[in-house]
């Protein structure tokens, strides 16, 4: 009986040493990388020291105070900037950032994080480092202000000639600042008030999508702008017929006019004429599709698989249905390509890290890809002039600044059509770019170049340089 007594005393031991070991295992060896893990609540609660978010000027859009993370911008940059939070994580650029701006708890650890910071020259007891940001908190404020309440929708502003972003808006959103309060509430509305349209919302394009197939056109020669083009209401290919949003006939018109009037029936004939391997080779050009590399989760647009295209569809593809489906930070980078002289900018979201120790980190703007001559690039800038002066986007007219933009009409089965409006100003020497989405909403002329006008009338001002 003595005997067996002992051996369970030993197996008992045997086992305490065992989960003993695990234990320093956990808490010593594994400390490091375990607390220093993004999106660990304990690592917000913990980390008072936690580094800023600033904007380009240098104004906190996110910081601590005390023990609290608070953000001054509020709602205006909600999704972009997002939220770090002991019991909910982080997310947006908080999350993404999160290696430099959060103190690590161990610097001498093994992780990779911790050699970051030590390589920096920081110390645990100097806190997390701040990251200067391309956002200009005054334009989101315009932005958001004139991003109209109780709809679905984004705005995105940036500049064109380094492809910083400047403002990302959202609706529905929320206030950081009242993150626990709401919550529960924000996780159940069913209008995703925490999502980021404007980099991860996914649309059909519309006619939006007329600056890529115009560009397109005429950058590989299989059109020219004193081209005309016969749209007599519709266009048929095989039993598929093309149509007007409005079943409108724009009768006989040059390209300019119908990229102006923005005929359908034009561009399905523009696109057939620039073929399949033509279309595709220009939505590579544009990195439609592609990783957009940027600080924050962004969405991949959707193209359709090039091999399993038929006539009909790239048709529809040539003014923006068709199974494509993409982001406002898209369309703002191609109105970018178009207004940089056929240049495309890397999106930028973060200009300077700054670590703890005191060095500094610039981030440079990277040209990302010559996507078309300057010639073509003049030439879709001239017809998208025409469209704000005489065609579809006449509401998006600025008084004493000239307005290039292009409207489009994303129709999705089962529900209205979303409104697009994307430009840029001033025409002739471009400083911003603007891109609006309202889900269901109808016709972009009426709804979505009206809030870019507005955006871009009051940021143009404040921007000019």
């Amino acid at each position: 009986m003595r005997g067996r007594l002992a051996g369970v005393v030993l197996i008992f031991i045997a086992l305490l040493g065992l989960v003993a070991i695990q234990e320093v295992r956990v808490q010593i060896l594994q400390r490091a990388s375990i607390s220093e893990r993004p999106g660990n609540p304990r690592r917000s609660l913990t980390n008072e020291h936690r580094g800023a978010l600033l904007d380009a000027r240098g104004i906190a859009v996110a910081q601590t105070k005390g023990t609290r993370r608070v953000y001054p911008v509020g709602a205006a940059l909600a999704q972009l900037v997002g939220y770090a939070s002991p019991q909910y994580g982080e997310s947006g650029l908080e999350a993404a950032l999160d290696s430099v701006l959060a103190a690590p708890l161990d610097v001498s650890g093994g992780s990779g994080l911790a050699s970051l910071f030590r390589r920096s020259g920081a110390t645990s007891t100097q806190g997390g480092g701040d990251v200067v940001l391309t956002l200009r908190s005054d334009i989101a404020k315009i932005a958001d202000a004139s991003l109209p309440q109780g709809i679905r929708g984004a705005a995105l502003v940036m500049d064109p000639r380094s492809g910083a972003i400047l403002a990302a808006v959202n609706r529905p959103t929320f206030d950081p600042n009242d993150l626990t309060a709401v919550w529960r509430t924000l996780r159940a509305n069913g209008n995703a008030p925490l999502l980021d349209r404007a980099f991860a919302g996914l649309y059909p394009p519309g006619s939006t999508f007329k600056m890529v197939t115009a560009s397109a056109a005429l950058d590989s020669g299989v059109v020219v702008p004193a081209d005309t083009f016969t749209d007599p209401g519709y266009f048929a290919i095989g039993s598929f017929k093309v149509q007007n949003d409005k079943r409108e006939i724009t009768g006989t018109q040059d390209l300019t006019n119908a990229f102006a009037l923005s005929s359908n029936v034009d561009f399905a004939q523009i696109g057939l004429r620039l073929g399949l391997d033509g279309f595709y080779d220009y939505l590579h050009r544009f990195h439609v599709g592609d990783d957009p590399q940027v600080a924050v989760p962004a969405a991949r647009d959707e193209v359709p698989l090039k091999d399993t295209v038929i006539p009909s569809e790239l048709a529809q593809m040539s003014f923006g249905q068709g199974g494509l489906a993409v982001t406002p930070l898209r369309m703002a980078l191609v109105a970018s390509t178009i207004a940089e002289q056929g240049v495309m900018m890397r999106p930028q979201l973060v200009k300077q890290f700054r670590f703890a120790s005191g060095n500094k980190l610039d981030v440079p703007p990277v040209v990302w890809e010559r996507v078309m001559s300057p010639v073509t690039a003049q030439e879709v800038r001239s017809m998208m002039i025409a469209v704000v002066r005489s065609g579809t986007g006449t509401a998006a007219r600025i008084s004493g600044v000239t307005v290039a933009g292009k409207t489009g009409t994303g129709t999705h089965t089962g529900a209205p059509p979303d409104a697009w409006f994307v430009c840029f100003a001033p025409a002739e020497n471009p400083r911003l770019v603007v891109a609006v989405i309202v889900e269901d909403a109808g016709y972009g002329g009426a709804v979505a170049a009206p809030i870019a006008r507005n955006i871009m009338a009051g940021a143009l001002p404040v921007y000019q340089r």
